[in-house]
């Protein structure tokens, strides 16, 4: 393994890989995990960097935190579809839109990378027990992970949550505490629950080890594309988890001179859930110099989320801190949508890609057209929207732009006239 320890995404501060804890005992920030990089360099072969073995994220296992990969859970997770959306981006005038359809993992999530690298790491560790907040997609993956190796799991949810993403929970075997509260304060109970009985937390934003998995998207999309980057990458942004995994995952490339270039991050998000994107406003207007910027000294002001992308619905963004930076630093933007045009964006990827998106993966391309309209996208530009998560997961927010099938008797000549109103 190459892991080498632990760095705070906020002052900085190195920790050894033996760490037992999961945010910096120093300022209370998140932790980076690190790696060995210049070892990894000398050990992978350019030619032939992932030799072949397993078909999912564990292909990249030199680049993971796991020694003992036979721990893994064994479902296939992660080796999702690059689709080339010609349709839908020539509707906007763009010829290299492609669509990273992660609702075809294990379960329907692309949470399923953080959890399966999660459960590897409790594995790892002698834990008996995983826990974990969500608003949904997360704690059903916990819970699609644990069942295929056996693993007790406790997921809190606020009590909002979809009903699609509940059922998932219980029939996965998972003990769901529903709370009357928000995704936030789901999230502080599960972390004195985990505290007080010793589970091991997957909470997102919190344990490190969820970057580690997010991450192996980008190796994806890199290795999809021959290698090549894309320009821009656009990722659904509620916790900012994902948005500074794909980062790490492009950045560890770079490093390991497997990519020649970096792309943009764009940050999608509503603006009724718009934590990270406020920040990074802010802090392009105060002129911040990524060379000299104290990050333990940024605040992520959190606000009041009202989005119907429950996904992306945060009020105080747990992985904040490393999103902006990741945007920031990738020289990309923020940009938010209402929801009233996330929810049209569900159709519109359907009828124009043949993908049913749940609202926060729609958000990606509510946030492309807008982009386009605004001639900040060129022709040529080659832009990935990520698809966190299916549309089967909040059939209700599609049903509210689907429209209604037409009813009518049991007659052939009442088809007929049905199909005449509808132009057939």
């Amino acid at each position: 393994m190459f892991m080498t320890g632990f760095r705070c995404v906020a002052c900085g501060k190195e920790l050894p890989a033996d760490f037992a804890g999961y945010v910096c005992p120093a300022c209370g920030g998140n932790l980076d995990v690190t790696y060995d990089m210049e070892g990894l360099r000398k050990a992978l072969d350019p030619g032939d960097p992932f030799p072949a073995g397993r078909d999912d994220i564990f292909h990249y296992a030199p680049l993971l935190p796991i020694e003992d990969p036979s721990l893994a859970p064994p479902l296939r997770i992660g080796a999702t579809p690059l689709y080339h959306a010609e349709e839908l981006g020539a509707s906007v005038g763009l010829k290299r839109l492609y669509l990273k359809d992660d609702g075809l993992n294990p379960s329907a999530s692309f949470k399923d990378r953080a959890s399966a690298v999660a459960i590897t790491r409790a594995r790892e560790t002698g834990a008996t027990v995983v826990a974990g907040a969500s608003t949904g997609n997360a704690g059903s993956s916990m819970a699609c992970m644990a069942a295929s190796v056996g693993m007790p799991c406790v997921i809190f949810v606020p009590e909002a949550a979809p009903p699609a993403k509940i059922a998932q929970l219980l029939i996965f075997g998972a003990k769901v505490i529903a709370v009357r509260g928000t995704y936030d304060d789901a999230f502080d109970l599960c972390l004195r629950a985990s505290e007080a009985h010793g589970w091991f937390n997957r909470n997102t934003g919190y344990n490190p080890f969820t970057r580690e998995g997010k991450k192996t998207s980008s190796y994806e999309i890199a290795e999809q594309f021959g290698w090549e980057i894309p320009d821009w990458v656009v990722v659904p942004t509620g916790d900012g988890n994902i948005l500074s995994g794909t980062w790490k995952g492009f950045r560890d490339l770079y490093e390991v001179g497997l990519i020649e270039r970096l792309p943009k991050l764009i940050c999608a998000q509503s603006e009724a859930s718009a934590a990270v994107t406020n920040a990074v406003r802010a802090l392009r207007v105060q002129g911040v110099d990524l060379q000299t910027v104290d990050w333990s000294a940024v605040r992520i002001e959190p606000v009041r989320a009202t989005t119907v992308a429950d996904s992306i619905s945060v009020d105080r963004p747990r992985d904040g801190l490393a999103a902006v930076r990741a945007v920031l630093e990738s020289g990309g933007d923020a940009v938010t949508v209402p929801d009233t045009e996330i929810l049209a964006a569900i159709a519109e990827i359907a009828r124009g890609a043949g993908v049913f998106a749940e609202p926060s993966s729609a958000t990606t391309w509510a946030v492309v057209k807008k982009m386009a309209r605004d001639g900040r996208l060129k022709p040529d530009d080659r832009i990935v929207c990520l698809l966190t998560g299916s549309g089967l997961k909040d059939v209700a927010g599609a049903r509210r732009v689907a429209g209604e099938p037409v009813t009518v008797d049991a007659d052939f000549e009442a088809v007929e006239r049905a199909l005449a109103g509808l132009g057939l």
